[in-house]
């Protein structure tokens, strides 16, 4: 039996406060060097497929560019990203690179590239039509032999429920701690939840609390596999394993 789309209890076309209020300490929380082993992978697999040469990337859902940032020397790219706040974050990071406002499932630049990538964005896709809107993008921006990769934070059938995790940051006369929960409410649908508490404290004073949820979307490997190869990939993957003990994988679509 196909599971349900979507029971939610929340607004799913909402951005998360990640995104809006709280876009300006991004580089704190998930500082740019704490990517560089991730864009190894993504460097491998392009040059896997593509050789050598600087090819043309159109990222979706590029957030801060912190991936980015370690990729744009071999790769000349092009951005883009649903937050405003995330797009002022990239273009102070990486500065020579192009960047749209844009959803990923409706941008139209009407060019094409070597290279369409998305990043965890792709987690935010709770249905297999947003995913199905998503490579639509990604053909309307790719020449004959061009690739699609991808790399969701989940999938379905290593799914851990509950899972949690802790981490701070430091910053002169800033400290700030996120708490995430991560659960499956309804397993019979494809979505799952994350929730944020964000405690910041500034110059050694009280903590203030934040809470931010996130909707994220959740399919096997298989539903990937059958959705790229509908779109008129050839699917591949990768083992995407950057951080002990999660298994991940790197999603592609060859032309």
């Amino acid at each position: 039996m196909s599971p349900r789309e979507v029971n939610l209890t929340m607004d799913p076309t909402a951005l998360p406060r990640m995104y809006t209020d709280l876009a300006r300490y991004w580089p704190i929380i998930s500082p740019p060097p704490h990517y560089v082993d991730q864009a190894g992978y993504w460097r491998r697999a392009i040059r896997a497929r593509l050789g050598p040469g600087r090819h043309t990337v159109l990222e979706l859902g590029a957030g801060g560019g912190h991936n980015m940032s370690h990729l744009s020397d071999d790769f000349a790219f092009t951005g883009s990203d649903l937050s405003p706040g995330m797009l002022e974050v990239a273009r102070k990071l990486v500065p020579s690179v192009e960047f749209h406002l844009g959803d990923m499932r409706s941008l139209r630049l009407n060019r094409t590239f070597d290279v369409v990538m998305v990043h965890d964005a792709i987690s935010y896709m709770l249905s297999e039509e947003d995913i199905r809107a998503v490579l639509a993008t990604a053909n309307a921006h790719l020449g004959d032999k061009g690739m699609f990769i991808t790399a969701p934070d989940c999938l379905g059938e290593s799914f851990v429920d509950p899972a949690t995790s802790a981490y701070t940051r430091k910053r002169p006369g800033l400290e700030i701690t996120c708490l995430e929960y991560t659960y499956d409410a309804d397993p019979t649908d494809t979505v799952y939840e994350i929730l944020m508490w964000f405690f910041f404290r500034e110059n050694g004073g009280q903590a203030r609390i934040i809470e931010d949820r996130h909707l994220c979307g959740l399919f096997p490997t298989t539903t990937w596999a059958r959705l790229i190869g509908e779109a008129g990939f050839r699917f591949e993957s990768e083992p995407y394993n950057f951080y002990t003990g999660i298994p991940r994988s790197l999603l592609i679509g060859v032309r």
